[in-house]
């Protein structure tokens, strides 16, 4: 079927934590959740489960192992076997049983940011010590500094976090990046636990390449961390998973998560399920839509907004804008929300280089952005 991403969907009134944050008439364009309903397969499923009638203790049918072990060996030649699949609510839920898992209190914790804000305030929270060798902007995207990211490990440095595709500057690592990165980690002897929640969101000519997926090496010293909520719009429906091949890790992240972390919800495995078996075409359209527009928000920004520079989106529907030569009085983000009324996600949120940028969601109908665009270039020429 075609599917129509230009209709806009009044989501005030629904409960969406989206829409709620800001009052009317503010554009948010803030938290990674997109303005399109899910595919017409997964509302279906949902819906059929609905017509049942009965919620009692649930759990995920052999298929979904199976579909999920299909597509990583289809999308990357990745064969995983199926115990070495846990199912989570959430990618934050598995960060944190990672964390727990992995690095006991005072050891440390390697990130690069700027990055999603779990990543440092979530084992700081645990009473870890965070190291974050920062990504080095470059022209319009960034790199890592692989040096500074081998001196960052000291004596009790035990997990690294990482963000692939990366989140919020848009980067799909490389095959030789990913394999410095782990080579490092293998030298030193520390566990990469990889967020790879926007797998699917890839631009054209980008590929993914799970970090996992690079040798076996490598995936003995990886939990990777993977959900089909962002891909097909169905976070609040709570599916993820880990893949963990390494015994020893697994029985770590299931000893740590035993009683308290809970399976997925009846409702969640459900729509993973339709996604991943029906949601293809859907996806396919909507990649399409979102690269129109990631072109459209450079383009303006290009024509109409000099002072701010986007950073180039290789992955995901979020949009790094650097406004430091703008000069806006109380940071960009408070500028915007209350000259333009347009609510972004604030760049220090995302650690050490956040200051003066902020996050933009494009995972919206175009004449939403095209409106909250309009109202951002007023705002700078009314300074």
């Amino acid at each position: 079927m075609q599917y129509n991403f230009d209709r806009i969907i009044e989501r005030r009134g629904t409960d969406s934590i989206k829409w709620a944050r800001y009052p009317e008439g503010v554009i948010p364009l803030w938290v990674a959740d997109m303005d399109f309903p899910s595919p017409e397969p997964v509302i279906r499923a949902l819906q059929r489960r609905l017509d049942h009638g009965i919620f009692g203790y649930s759990q995920p049918a052999p298929e979904l192992k199976a579909a999920l072990r299909e597509r990583l060996r289809a999308l990357y030649g990745w064969e995983v076997n199926e115990e070495e699949i846990l199912f989570v609510p959430g990618i934050v839920t598995g960060l944190n049983i990672a964390i727990q898992s992995y690095a006991a209190a005072g050891d440390g914790v390697l990130i690069q940011p700027p990055v999603y804000f779990h990543f440092f305030r979530d084992p700081i929270h645990h009473g870890r010590v965070v190291q974050d060798p920062p990504l080095v902007r470059r022209e319009d995207s960034y790199e890592i500094d692989f040096e500074a990211f081998d001196k960052a490990i000291m004596g009790r440095t035990r997990l690294f976090i990482l963000c692939n595709p990366h989140n919020p500057v848009g980067r799909a690592f490389t095959r030789g990046e990913l394999e410095q990165l782990a080579e490092i980690c293998l030298r030193r002897r520390v566990v990469i636990c990889s967020d790879e929640i926007h797998c699917d969101l890839l631009y054209e000519g980008i590929r993914h390449v799970p970090i996992a997926g690079l040798s076996t090496e490598v995936a003995a010293a990886t939990v990777t961390l993977m959900a089909p909520s962002k891909t097909y719009n169905i976070a609040g429906l709570e599916c993820g998973f880990a893949v963990i091949r390494n015994e020893e890790l697994r029985k770590q992240w299931m000893r740590t998560s035993y009683g308290i972390v809970p399976g997925i919800n009846i409702m969640g495995h459900v729509a993973g399920l339709a996604a991943l078996k029906e949601g293809q075409e859907w996806l396919e359209q909507i990649l399409v839509y979102l690269q129109r527009n990631r072109d459209f928000l450079a383009g303006y920004v290009r024509a109409n907004m000099p002072a701010l520079r986007m950073c180039r989106m290789e992955a995901t529907y979020l949009a790094w804008l650097d406004c430091r030569e703008a000069g806006l009085p109380g940071g960009p983000a408070s500028f915007f929300l209350k000259q333009a009324r347009v609510g972004l996600s604030n760049g220090p949120e995302f650690g050490r280089g956040g200051e003066g940028f902020v996050r933009m969601n494009i995972g919206c109908p175009r004449a939403t952005l095209a409106e909250a665009l309009d109202r951002m270039k007023l705002a700078l020429e009314g300074m």
